[in-house]
């Protein structure tokens, strides 16, 4: 009798072992997915250096998208090195130097501003697409849904960001090319 019952047990207990396999089998996927777009970056202000009209940034020349596995991201490419930025979450974005309401798609809205300039030194205009609504086409996008412009001055530049939601993002500056940088933002899918 003792044998049977030592039996039973052992065979419960690898039903047992084996349902919680299974059950994690299932779930690995998911957590696989899940750490592979595991987003630490919160959705509060980020800043780095001081923002301000004393010493004009270096001029920008391009913003570009792109579409990522995890985020969309925004590119400001600048002629020079940039290291000053501002960016949050705002109930509206407005134009820099009139505070006029800057309309924009989506459910949550990113300023944008950093210390690059829209001229050079010449005087000689460096970013041709000024004053334009759909900056980059991000039709159809998981996160973005506008990014346009809000406006230049004394050497300042606002980028008004629409988004799907207010979502986790990151702003940083990558050096380069050559002598240029690029400022980074980068706006997670999901939580």
């Amino acid at each position: 009798m003792e044998g049977t019952k030592g039996a039973a047990m052992r065979t419960r207990c690898g039903l047992l072992v084996l349902a919680l396999c299974a059950s994690v089998g299932a779930i690995a996927p998911d957590v696989a997915e899940a750490s592979g777009c595991a987003v630490v970056w919160g959705s509060l202000e980020k800043g780095a250096g001081v923002v301000d009209r004393v010493d004009p940034g270096p001029p920008m020349f391009d913003v570009r998208a792109g579409r990522h596995e995890c985020f969309d991201r925004m590119v400001v490419d600048v002629r020079g090195r940039t290291a000053d930025y501002h960016a949050e979450y705002v109930s509206g974005v407005t134009e820099l130097a009139t505070g006029d309401p800057i309309p924009l798609r989506g459910g949550a809205f990113l300023a944008i501003v950093a210390s690059a300039d829209v001229r050079d030194d010449s005087g000689a205009v460096t970013f041709p697409r000024i004053g334009r609504a759909e900056l980059v086409a991000v039709t159809g996008w998981q996160t973005f849904r506008q990014i346009a412009w809000a406006g230049s001055q004394e050497g300042i530049t606002q980028i008004g960001i629409g988004v799907r939601a207010r979502l986790p993002f990151r702003v940083f500056i990558l050096a380069g090319p050559g002598t240029g940088s690029r400022l980074v933002v980068d706006v997670a899918h999901r939580w």
